[in-house]
C-alpha cells in the first residue's frame, strides 16, 4: 500500500513545472529515436560564433529549466500536441570536442544521421546557428530518408543572413554560424528556389556589394525579407509569400532569437538595437500561419542565458518558439493518424 500511495503522489505531482526531473516541457525522456514522432534535442554548441559570446551551449538547460510549465494544448489551432504524437526528450548531443566547431560540426550531423534513419523529426534548441547547417545536412539531400533524397526548404527567421562566402572562415570556423546558409545550398540540402529568409535587419558592416542587405542570399536564389519589407507587408501577406514559395514539398524552419525585439528577447548572441524585430505576436502569429506545411524539423538558437534578465524571460520566449514549432509538426502528424 505504501508503494501505491507514493506512485499516487508522482502522478499527482507531475502537473507542477517544479517538480521532478526537468525535461523539455516535462516529456519523457529517452533517447530513443525510433520510440517518438517528435524529437525534443539539445545542442550545446558555441564554437561557431566566435566573435561574439560562448555562452549560446547554455542554452538547452535554461529551456528545461523554464519549459515545464508549458506543456499545454494549443489555444489558436485547437489541439494538444503533446496528446497526439509521441514527444520525447532525446537529451543533449554528446560534443567531445567542443572547442572544435569542424569536429562539433561532424559529431551534430552523426546524431541526426539517427534521427533520420528512424522517421523522427527533431525540435532543436541550441547553441549557436552553425548548429543549423549539419542538422539540415543530416535531415535532407541526397541519400536522406526523410526528404527521399531531394532538398528541402529553408524557412529562415534571424536578423542576419548567415549566409557568407566573401571569407573561408570565420575566425577559423569554417562551417560556421555566418556560412551554413551557403554551404547547405551549395551541397544539396537545402532549395534556395523555394526557401524565404525574414526579419534581416541592421547597419551593413561595410559597403561592399552596395550595403544591401541579403544580396548574397539572393545571389544563391534565396528570397529575402528584410524587416522593412515585411512591416510592408504585414503578417498575412507574409504567410502567404512563405507558403506559396515553400510549397507542398519538405520545409525545414530555423528561428535565431535575434530576429526578435531586444525589448522582447534580451539575452541573445548577435543583438540589432538600432533596428526594431519582431514582436512575439509578430513571430507567433508568422509561424501559427505554417500549419500544414510539411515541417521536417525546427531549431530555435541563440539564446545566451547569461545576458538573460533575471525572470528569464529570454528563455521563456525561446520556449515559446520551440512550442510553435513542435505544435507545427505534431498538428500535420495528427491528421496522418
Amino acid at each position: 500500500m505504501a508503494g501505491d500511495k507514493l506512485e499516487q503522489d508522482k502522478q499527482s505531482a507531475k502537473s507542477w513545472y517544479w517538480w521532478g526531473i526537468p525535461t523539455f516541457f516535462r516529456c519523457d525522456w529517452n533517447e530513443d529515436p525510433a520510440a517518438c514522432d517528435i524529437a525534443l534535442v539539445g545542442v550545446p554548441h558555441s564554437s561557431g560564433n566566435g566573435s561574439t559570446e560562448r555562452d549560446q551551449h547554455l542554452g538547452p538547460r535554461a529551456v528545461r529549466n523554464v519549459s515545464g510549465f508549458y506543456r499545454r494544448a494549443h489555444a489558436i489551432h485547437d489541439f494538444a500536441p503533446f496528446e497526439v504524437a509521441r514527444v520525447h526528450d532525446l537529451g543533449d548531443v554528446p560534443l567531445p570536442e567542443a572547442m572544435n566547431n569542424e569536429a562539433c560540426v561532424r559529431d551534430i550531423e552523426s546524431f541526426f544521421e539517427r534521427l533520420d534513419a528512424a522517421g523522427t523529426r527533431p525540435v532543436s534548441i541550441g547553441g549557436d546557428h552553425s548548429i543549423t547547417g549539419p542538422i539540415l545536412k543530416a535531415l535532407a539531400g541526397p541519400s536522406r530518408k526523410t526528404t527521399k533524397g531531394a532538398p528541402c526548404a529553408l524557412i529562415h527567421f534571424d536578423a542576419h543572413t548567415d549566409s557568407y562566402e566573401n571569407m573561408p572562415h570565420w575566425l577559423g570556423a569554417k562551417r560556421s554560424a555566418a556560412h551554413w546558409a551557403a554551404y547547405t545550398a551549395r551541397e544539396g540540402s537545402v532549395d534556395p528556389a523555394r526557401s524565404v529568409q525574414i526579419g534581416m535587419r541592421g547597419h551593413p558592416s561595410s559597403l561592399i556589394h552596395g550595403g544591401k542587405v541579403g544580396s548574397a542570399s539572393e545571389a544563391l536564389g534565396y528570397r529575402v525579407v528584410p524587416m522593412a519589407e515585411f512591416e510592408e507587408l504585414g503578417i498575412q501577406k507574409s504567410v502567404e509569400l512563405i507558403r506559396e514559395r515553400v510549397g507542398s514539398g519538405p520545409a525545414y524552419i530555423t528561428f535565431d532569437l535575434d530576429c526578435l525585439d531586444p525589448s522582447v528577447a534580451p539575452g541573445v548572441s548577435n543583438l540589432e538595437p538600432g533596428f526594431g524585430g519582431f514582436s512575439i505576436r509578430e513571430a507567433t502569429r508568422l509561424l501559427q500561419g505554417l500549419r500544414g506545411l510539411d515541417i521536417i524539423g525546427a531549431d530555435v538558437v541563440c539564446l545566451m542565458p547569461t545576458k538573460d534578465s533575471p525572470n528569464q524571460i529570454t528563455a521563456q520566449i525561446a520556449m515559446v518558439m520551440m512550442f510553435e514549432l513542435v505544435s507545427l509538426i505534431a498538428s500535420r502528424h495528427a491528421k496522418k493518424i
